[in-house]
C-alpha cells in the first residue's frame, strides 16, 4: 500500500517543534535520530555542531499518517520558512518507487537519485515541475 505523510525540515528546532506536535497530538515518536547517530561515511565529516540536530523523526498520528522531519545540516541548504516541507511518498516495492520517482521529476529536478541509504530504504528526492518538493521511499530491509 503507498501511503503519503508530510515532512517538516528545519534550520536546528526540529526537537523543539516536535515536542510542540507530540504536546498537541499525543503518542510518542516512533523514531527519532541525530545526524550524531549516522555511520561514518568516506568524505563526509559531520560538525560537532551538527551532531545534535535531528536527521529524522517520526511522530505518528493515526495507524495511516505520521508527520516526519528532520533539521537541515552544514552540508545541505537552509529551509526556508513557507517551503520547508515535502511530501513523503512511502510504497512496497523499488518499482514503484522508481515508477513514482520518474513520474514526479519529468520536467522538474532531481536532487537525489533513487538510491539504497544505511537506514535501509530505497530513497530518492525530487522537486516536480510545479515546485512541489518529493521524497519517495520504500523499506528494503536489514
Amino acid at each position: 500500500m503507498t501511503t503519503i505523510n508530510t515532512y517538516l525540515t528545519f534550520n536546528g528546532n526540529c526537537r523543539e517543534a516536535f515536542e510542540f506536535y507530540r504536546s498537541v497530538f499525543g503518542g510518542e515518536f516512533s523514531f527519532i535520530s541525530t545526524f550524531g547517530d549516522m555511520p561514518s561515511q568516506e568524505g563526509y565529516k559531520m560538525s560537532e555542531t551538527d551532531n545534535d540536530k535531528i536527521m529524522h523523526v517520526t511522530l505518528p498520528i493515526s495507524k495511516e499518517t505520521a508527520l516526519m522531519g528532520s533539521d537541515t545540516s552544514e552540508h545541505y541548504e537552509k529551509a526556508t520558512v513557507g517551503d520547508n516541507f515535502s511530501i513523503s511518498i512511502h510504497t512496497d516495492t523499488k518499482e514503484e518507487a522508481d515508477r513514482l520517482y520518474a513520474g514526479l521529476s519529468k520536467n522538474g529536478k532531481q536532487s537525489m537519485p533513487m538510491e539504497n541509504t544505511f537506514w535501509n530504504s530505497y530513497f530518492g528526492m525530487l522537486t516536480d515541475q510545479f515546485g512541489i518538493n518529493w521524497m519517495v521511499s520504500v523499506d528494503i530491509g536489514k
